[in-house]
């Protein structure tokens, strides 16, 4: 009895999270669904007139859109491997940062895919992707690869909630909707705490984190190869495969440490996501970060001195300032050597600047996504005579800036109503350890 008295005051501590919604909340969503508006008033746009309202021409058939789709697919990546790892070897201190990682892998895995189709002319044609498949095509390998890897996350994810869902439907003293409280009993699967449905429910979630390391290897590697197996470049490289799922990883890290800082102070979580988890953390974004500096020198040193043609032309534009310099200079100084130093050194092993260098580290990946595309298509094999500057040098409309910041916002607003329908901190995993 005292073990269950426990266990209630422990829920009733998370209960206002999925109780109620806080005025600031309200403000937060209004003003994501103001993003998510202008993001659809360009999408009627680029439907109803064309692609002709995108910056993307004959030469530059790839811009920010590809850039997003990269970057939201590596941070959904990253949210699956680190939650399958972490549960998998049990690791102790996983438990606060499991359930973040599995909605970090859900949310980025819905939007990424979303900015694929908007590279798309005809939407009416979009159903070919399935019934008539290139097999000699890397895109039709991502699109069975992605499509796989979603429904393996989404049931790895729904695994992990059954537990707490079964906990939110049979707490009393929770003042929830009626509703909500049907739909916990409902996804709960008659789930009761018994010995047998803990040893299933335990061998299935175990399974599917087993399945989800090996699969976010191999689709990371797939999704590396659309560039990889082209003549591009900058593209074509054997090391793309490893360069990518470090990169995706390392995102995905530094994503999973912003969210970590923010529900920290949101919800007053201190108790639950400590100092040791954001030093833990950034101990991984360290070595993550020295491991991506190092193919990232591997990969400009042998471009380099090649010292081919058109290899040269795309490394003068990266690093020439008046091009791509800075953007070069920022994404490696961000996204390599800035998290090593604050994590190496003590004084700065802090949750606070922890959090702030995983955010610059973010963008800088970001940057480097923007890098990846752009100055490769800039670079035609054929010289290109007598063609207006917009169809070889790229600008982003804004239509393109609305859709991909209505993404941003998408991805934002599925945490926010996820923080809404469950605890941040999977609470039933507390419970069985006080019960044990």
């Amino acid at each position: 009895m005292k073990a269950s008295i426990s266990a209630n005051e422990r829920l009733k501590y998370f209960a206002p999270q999925i109780e109620k919604i806080s005025l600031g909340t309200k403000a937060w969503i209004a003003i994501l669904l103001l993003f998510i508006v202008a993001g659809g008033v360009a999408l009627y746009q680029q439907i109803a007139i064309g692609h002709v309202v995108t910056g993307m021409r004959d030469n530059v058939i790839w811009g920010l859109y590809i850039a997003n789709f990269i970057f939201f697919i590596g941070i959904s990546y990253a949210g699956a491997i680190l939650s399958g790892v972490l549960y998998v070897f049990k690791v102790p201190w996983r438990r606060p940062i499991v359930r973040i990682a599995g909605l970090v892998t859900i949310a980025a895995g819905l939007i990424g895919p979303i900015f694929i189709l908007l590279c798309i002319g005809r939407f009416d044609r979009m159903h070919h992707l399935f019934l008539y498949p290139r097999l000699q095509s890397p895109i039709t390998w991502d699109v069975m690869a992605i499509c796989t890897y979603l429904v393996g996350a989404i049931l790895y994810l729904y695994l992990t909630l059954i537990r707490d869902f079964s906990l939110y439907s049979d707490a009393e003293f929770l003042s929830i909707p009626s509703w909500k409280r049907k739909l916990y009993k409902t996804l709960s699967l008659g789930y009761k705490g018994t010995e047998v449905q803990k040893k299933q429910l335990k061998s299935a979630t175990k399974l599917l984190a087993i399945v989800m390391i090996p699969l976010v290897v191999i689709i990371s590697s797939v999704l590396s190869w659309i560039f990889g197996m082209t003549l591009r470049p900058g593209w074509h490289s054997s090391i793309f495969g490893p360069y990518f799922v470090i990169a995706s990883i390392l995102t995905g890290v530094g994503v999973i440490i912003v969210i970590m800082w923010t529900f920290r102070r949101l919800y007053n979580l201190k108790e639950y996501l400590t100092e040791k988890h954001f030093t833990y953390m950034g101990f991984i974004m360290l070595v993550l970060a020295a491991g991506y500096g190092y193919f990232s020198f591997s990969e400009y040193l042998t471009g380099w001195y090649g010292s081919e043609k058109w290899d040269s032309e795309v490394l003068s534009k990266l690093f020439d300032t008046s091009e791509y310099g800075w953007w070069f200079l920022f994404s490696n100084l961000f996204a390599i050597v800035l998290p090593i130093i604050v994590v190496a050194l003590p004084k700065l092993r802090k949750p606070g600047p922890i959090a702030f260098s995983a955010l610059l580290m973010v963008l800088a990946m970001w940057v480097k996504r923007y890098l990846i595309v752009v100055p490769t298509l800039e670079t035609p094999l054929l010289p290109v005579q007598d063609t207006r500057m917009e169809y070889v040098h790229y600008v982003a409309t804004w239509q393109e800036w609305a859709l991909t910041f209505a993404g941003i916002a998408t991805f934002l607003l599925i945490f926010i109503i996820s923080s809404k329908l469950v605890t941040i901190v999977p609470t039933s995993d507390y419970i069985d350890d006080e019960k044990a």
